[in-house]
């Protein structure tokens, strides 16, 4: 497993499959995966190494075509629709690159072959951690029909609880309501559950993806009790934020404050302004701002009230001001 040691805070980066029977997944804290297996074996991440092979493998996908867009460190969309090899089917270009992978990286790879980005997605983790799965437009509705809830992308555990509530546990219960249902019980994600319910997703693959949100956060090893502390903490995180934005030359009408106290609760405050927020001493204004307007009194201790711990800070810009468009046409998925 990939992560912080249980005496270090942290949670899981990565888990092995031999890991995974056990319960443990990414974004669990530490301590609880190593309830869950004693003998787990910890591992420290080596980012350096992540961010050197991750570039070899999107190397790898531009060979093929232009229309890539990256998702994670090992994960991305492509459209291989006007691939640069003119092969006639999709398949046949996953099978290539996936070969590509194994022989320049010596690791294996799974890939998904579909119509659109969400049977894609559902695709690629039907055969991990080194297959290929196909799904044809005759088989698509067919192929969600028969998914449970919980294993739809973009469906998390409180919302498939909630579909549980409903009577909702495959996509055909899924399908059989009303667009007005869905937005009754959902909201606007009701719109994306009626479509992917019928096998469709319209997004485009995005090579330059724009992205929706820049941040950071800080977990801390020792929670912060000291006010003084606190906003040095968010001076400090402020300064990565404003990094980022430089890196990426851009700016955020939106900024939300994290902060998360040492019982788990987890709260966020926002802020919208009508121009850009880019430089440091913005940031760093707002982020103290909206955290002098949260009570941190402890009323758990009314006998000698102290201030709640925190254990995590986190600040982040949103409402970024760049645009992009992208077209796309489809190919033969198998031959």
């Amino acid at each position: 497993m990939v992560g912080p040691t249980p005496d270090q805070r942290g949670v899981v980066a990565a888990a092995s499959y031999e890991a995974r029977k056990y319960g443990i997944h990414s974004a669990m804290p530490s301590r609880i995966a190593s309830a869950k297996c004693p003998h787990l074996i910890f591992t420290r991440p080596r980012f350096e190494v992540y961010r050197e092979v991750s570039a070899q493998i999107h190397a790898i996908f531009e060979r093929y075509t232009d229309l890539v867009e990256p998702v994670a460190l090992d994960e991305a969309y492509l459209d291989v629709s006007e691939n640069k090899l003119n092969l006639p089917y999709a398949s046949t270009v996953a099978r290539h690159i996936r070969a590509d992978i194994f022989r320049e990286t010596n690791l294996t790879a799974s890939a998904g072959v579909s119509i659109n980005k969400f049977l894609a997605k559902m695709a690629s983790g039907k055969n991990k951690p080194n297959g290929m799965t196909v799904i044809l437009p005759e088989n698509a509705e067919t192929f969600v029909e028969q998914l449970p809830i919980e294993k739809f992308h973009g469906i998390g555990e409180v919302t498939a609880n909630k579909m549980h509530s409903l009577g909702i546990r495959t996509g055909t219960d899924l399908k059989e309501l009303k667009l007005a249902e869905l937005i009754q019980h959902f909201g606007k994600a009701g719109h994306y559950y009626y479509k992917i319910a019928r096998a469709q997703d319209d997004r485009a693959v995005e090579p330059n993806r724009i992205r929706k949100s820049i941040g950071a956060e800080t977990s801390f090893a020792k929670n912060l009790t000291d006010r003084t502390q606190m906003l040095l903490q968010l001076e400090q995180i402020a300064e990565t934020v404003k990094q980022r934005l430089d890196k990426h030359q851009t700016g955020g009408r939106t900024l939300t404050l994290k902060v998360k106290f040492s019982d788990y609760q987890q709260i966020t405050r926002s802020k919208t302004v009508l121009t850009p927020i880019r430089e440091l001493s913005a940031i760093a204004y707002m982020a103290k701002e909206l955290f002098e307007g949260i009570d941190l009194s402890d009323v758990s201790r009314q006998a000698a009230p102290r201030l709640r711990s925190i254990r995590l800070l986190g600040i982040s810009l949103s409402n970024l001001d760049n645009v992009n468009e992208c077209e796309t046409i489809q190919l033969s998925l198998f031959e």
